[in-house]
């Protein structure tokens, strides 16, 4: 009898009610004018002039998972049409409402009660459209016509129409938190946060001229006029990952109020001894970090609820890590707010585009050290990845997790890479920035960014600061929590669980350790979890099983950081 190669349906447990994504989805500009319209939807498939009604999508997961309801990809030249139908009371219309994205996958029309508002390019950025002359005191219609073709110009991450290895299930649609707002006609439209070690600055965009200001912890409030005010605080604490300290304030002007929090953290390239190593909060620090894809089995794109978040971040914490490398996804705000209130350092990925080419790519670098190749690319996708990178930066720049950006990976889709790096280094000057992570170095970078599996780790700092930001791969299969039975993926495959830690054991103790020896600030183990044909993660997939003992994990980072300890 032939052998069914269906994939292996996996769930999480992070479902525990049916409102699984009913919790503020900006917890850095909070307003209590909020309605949130996830749930139920009509989704619609259009193929040609051919309108057929596909069934009920629940909002936010894609299409093509399992908790939308719908298991279906995108057909080819065709288009998903999102219906939605709510209603609006006469007490929540203010002078002016917001509707607002998380992110819509790839290409959004935006259409409520007929009328088109809004395109918006690009399915990892949110956005928000001015719905006043739109909406109406009871029953609205709100539609989104989605076309997704994975468009290299526009970013695409880790997805692939046909999936495998390295590149995973592709998802299309709306895949984070929809709401409307309600704000007064000067409203507060945006907050910027600059921290130091001992106060914050903040710039309030939007709003009556005169402010008030109530901190936490602050008897009285403080009132200023002006778009901008610097405080300082009185005994601070600063924010790191043993000591994430968060301070929560709110911003009244005029009838605006908004709720928000930030942290004292700094970033900074310090000379010691004549080499330079990356400092938090002006110490020397090690970065010890796990790669992050951001997938999950039922949800692809969007876990279960928010504790899909809260798990993976809390688990790697009590591993003994400090640090996430989020690779090339951005998440929604909630991701970053509990890196935030957890503590966990962010190395976020700015997203790739271009095509991939595997011989150049990925095999020249290894096989011959090849690495100078940089391709041109197109005004469209160069101008589309330098718009969504400013925007991906503009939205991550209050979070105090995020200090280190990813500009390119593994010369996928990299182009200009100098120009990059000193646009995006002026644009802001308060994180560190890996040009190209990998191979394919050009001059003008922060770090040395080395990825390396297929050879012992051996690494010497040369003057700027180095990091190995992607090794290990290590494979474990844990029978009955493998998306797919059938092929692995990974770099070296062991076959017990006593196995994988000697290994692993040898990897820290042999190599890393070594390098700590030699200069190494910060190194990123793939990877957090299983995803679909990868098994190399600490954890399975469906975040079901955890392969190695936590306290054994943690032993072996105590010695990274003991290690690293003795330089200084």
């Amino acid at each position: 009898m032939k052998k069914s190669k269906e994939f292996i349906k996996l769930k999480t447990p992070f479902i525990d009610s049916d409102k699984t994504w009913d919790t503020y989805p900006r917890p850095q500009f909070k307003r209590n004018s909020y309605m949130q319209l996830n749930g139920e939807w009509e989704l619609f498939l259009l193929d040609g002039s051919i309108l057929s009604k596909i069934g009920v999508i629940k909002v936010p997961f894609p299409p093509e998972s399992d908790l939308s309801n719908i298991k279906k990809s995108l057909p080819k030249n065709c288009k998903w049409i999102y219906k939605k139908v709510f209603s609006v009371e006469e007490g929540f219309i203010d002078h002016k409402t917001l509707l607002s994205f998380g992110a819509v996958d790839q290409i959004a029309t935006i259409k409520l009660n007929g009328v088109e508002l809004y395109v918006n390019y690009g399915g990892y950025s949110k956005f928000t459209v001015d719905v006043t002359n739109n909406i109406k005191v009871g029953e609205n219609v709100l539609e989104v016509i989605v076309t997704d073709s994975l468009d290299p110009d526009l970013g695409y991450g880790k997805q692939r129409v046909k999936r495998g290895g390295m590149w995973y299930t592709p998802i299309s649609g709306i895949w984070q938190t929809v709401f409307l707002e309600s704000v007064p006609k000067d409203y507060i439209e945006s907050i910027k946060i600059t921290p130091s070690l001992d106060g914050v600055t903040l710039f309030v965009k939007g709003g009556a001229d005169q402010k008030s200001l109530y901190v936490d912890g602050i008897d009285s409030p403080i009132t200023f006029s002006g778009d901008s005010y610097t405080l300082k605080i009185q005994n601070p604490k600063t924010w790191s990952p043993e000591n994430p300290h968060l301070y929560y304030f709110t911003i009244k002007s005029g009838e605006d109020e908004v709720k928000s929090y930030f942290a004292l953290r700094t970033l900074s390239i310090n000379t010691m001894d004549g080499k330079e190593v990356i400092c938090l909060n002006d110490k020397p620090y090690f970065f010890n970090g796990v790669l992050d894809q951001g997938y999950y089995p039922d949800g692809i794109y969007t876990p279960a609820s928010p504790d899909g978040f809260k798990y993976d971040i809390s688990l790697m914490k009590s591993m003994g890590f400090n640090t996430i490398r989020k690779h090339i996804k951005v998440e929604p705000d909630l991701f970053y707010y509990y890196c935030d209130l957890l503590g966990i350092i962010v190395f976020q990925d700015m997203v790739n585009s271009g095509k991939y080419h595997y011989l150049a790519e990925t095999v020249l670098p290894n096989v011959l050290s090849q690495r100078n190749i940089e391709r041109r690319a197109s005004k469209r996708r160069s101008d589309f990845f330098e718009a969504h990178s400013y925007q991906m930066m503009d939205s991550l720049y209050n979070h105090p997790c995020v200090c280190y950006y990813t500009i390119f990976n593994e010369g996928w889709g990299q182009h200009d890479s100098d120009n990059y790096y000193q646009k995006f280094k002026s644009y802001d000057p308060t994180r560190v920035y890996d040009t190209t992570s990998g191979w394919f170095e050009k001059k003008k970078s922060d770090v040395d960014s080395k990825h390396i599996y297929f050879r012992k780790i051996k690494a010497k700092q040369k003057t700027r600061p180095l990091v190995i930001s992607e090794y290990g791969g290590y494979v474990y299969k844990i029978d009955g929590h493998c998306f797919n039975p059938f092929k692995k993926y990974g770099y070296r495959t062991f076959k017990t669980q006593s196995d994988l830690l000697a290994a692993f054991d040898n990897l820290i103790t042999n190599q890393i350790i070594p390098c700590v020896k030699n200069g190494l600030n910060g190194a990123i183990l793939t990877q957090l979890s299983d995803v679909e044909d990868e098994i190399n993660g600490l954890v399975t997939y469906d975040r079901q099983v955890v392969k190695l003992d936590v306290k054994d994990i943690k032993n072996l980072n105590d010695k990274i950081y003991s290690e690293f300890e003795k330089r200084f």
